[in-house]
């Protein structure tokens, strides 16, 4: 408090008591809560007397649609509120707000129309206001929550919020190191001191100061900031601080930034540090090969017309086979023959396999076309069909590139955890392509290990929507 005064800068946080902190998570659960009922009443007003307006010229029965947003909003913040939803520690950044949001919004909606159905009381709402609330009412959670996150994070930063209270122990490079890498204002965390280890011959001494300093701030978690591979620091750190009435915590390795889901598991008696998920469960692969299989069935069936024009222009144009067999590592770098429609003179399956240029002249007039259009990958639903390759995931590369490029990218070859695809989100980003230089190839990289440890039948659905409607998809074809 007194350095803070001397500094000209007094932080509230200061003059609150200890219990004041679970009265802020309180506060803010409280108003996140009132954030989506208004956002969700906002909606259905919008949508109800908006579509009025417009297509009628007066506003509708606003009663109807303030009970609309009313009702789906009581239902929303209640389940939000049984899964802990509005904590103040979901609000530091974005990501997982629009996932857990829209999962939610859905199922309330269903339920909505349910009830109305079954109890008839939409007779005053028309489906095009039901359909613009479903729209109107999910950008408006999606803008309310950014709105919450940026405050928060806005205030963080500024010291205002504090949702813990750390202490920290280690050197002092360490500590700093921890500051700066970590910044732990931004993530609620207010460090109320930081003891400085000089060396083993002080350890001692330093480690009583420190544990003395300790019991009287009353931090809600201590910090040990030693390598993990010192166990004689780390021990001697656990027994001084564990009389401390606060939780210990052995400080983030740089492991542990590599990985973000990293966790401590239990096996029976044995306890791991789990760095890295299996891709996908048992389940998951189960649902994800059932889609496949059922929508390469029924695309090859509605393409086949599309194949046989294909097949023909390629006769007309140019000697040589209609498809283009060659050697590609699928899952678990398990290597097999990808199909496409020939886009080329030369069919190069060897130890060195040039990649297309832009204006290759390996490649054909039909051809050039069939790249453009992302024709030519069609014939790949063959491969979908026989288990080798899923309609989405990472596209695979020739072997002699895979084998080069796994050389040059870390994690690189993570990429084969998962089947690959006929599209990926590496390139409805327009990450496709020439990728000769080591930037795009890490880009792209990093957009498919981004789709592994992310995957779910939504983002499935995203990106198989995006192949066919986003103008990103189509650029960079060579």
């Amino acid at each position: 408090m007194a350095r803070a005064a001397a500094a000209g800068k007094l932080d509230w946080n200061d003059w609150l008591p200890r219990g004041n902190a679970a009265f802020l998570r309180g506060a803010f659960g409280l108003l996140a809560a009132i954030t989506d009922a208004a956002c969700i009443l906002l909606g259905a007003l919008v949508a109800g007397v908006g579509y009025h307006l417009a297509a009628y010229g007066w506003p509708g029965p606003v009663e109807a649609f303030v009970h609309l947003g009313l009702s789906v909003a009581l239902v929303f913040v209640v389940a939000n509120v049984m899964r802990e939803d509005y904590a103040l520690a979901h609000f530091f950044r974005f990501r997982g707000h629009a996932r857990r949001t829209l999962i939610l919004w859905n199922l309330v909606s269903v339920c909505a129309l349910a009830y109305g159905f079954l109890t008839k009381t939409t007779g005053d709402i028309s489906r095009a206001t039901i359909l613009i609330f479903y729209l109107a009412g999910f950008a408006a959670l999606i803008g309310g929550r950014a709105l919450l996150v940026r405050t928060v994070l806005h205030r963080a930063s500024a010291g205002s919020i504090a949702l813990r209270r750390v202490f920290l122990v280690g050197s002092e490079a360490e500590i700093d190191s921890f500051a700066s890498r970590y910044k732990p204002w931004e993530s609620g965390m207010q460090v109320v001191a930081a003891a400085v280890l000089r060396g083993a011959d002080t350890l001692t001494d330093d480690l009583a100061l420190a544990a003395a300093s300790s019991r009287m701030l009353r931090p809600d978690d201590v910090f040990i900031l030693a390598p993990w591979s010192d166990s004689a620091t780390i021990d001697a750190c656990i027994d001084s601080f564990v009389r401390v009435p606060a939780s210990i915590h052995l400080g983030p390795e740089r492991v542990l930034d590599r990985f973000g889901d990293a966790r401590i598991e239990k096996i029976g008696a044995v306890s791991s540090l789990h760095i890295v998920r299996r891709p996908l469960s048992a389940g998951e692969v189960a649902l994800k090969r059932g889609f496949d299989f059922l929508v390469a069935c029924a695309a090859v069936f509605l393409l086949l017309p599309l194949f046989l024009l294909v097949a023909l222009a390629i006769k007309l144009e140019s000697r040589g086979p209609v498809f283009f067999l060659q050697r590609r590592y699928g899952f678990n770098q398990e290597p097999f023959r990808i199909v496409k429609f020939r886009s080329m003179h030369t069919m190069d399956d060897g130890r060195h396999v040039p990649q297309a240029q832009e204006n290759d002249p390996r490649v054909t007039r039909v051809g050039r076309f069939l790249r453009r259009a992302n024709i030519d990958e069609l014939p790949q639903l063959l491969n979908v069909l026989t288990g080798e390759m899923s309609l989405v995931g990472p596209r695979p590369h020739a072997l002699a590139h895979d084998q080069m490029f796994e050389q040059q990218i870390a994690f690189y070859a993570r990429r084969h955890n998962v089947k690959p695809g006929i599209t990926g989100w590496a390139q409805v980003n327009g990450l496709r392509g020439d990728s000769s230089s080591e930037e795009a190839l890490r880009a792209r990289v990093e957009h498919d290990l981004y789709y592994i440890d992310n995957w779910s039948m939504t983002f499935d659905l995203k990106i198989l929507l995006l192949t066919i409607f986003s103008g990103k998809a189509y650029r960079n074809a060579v």
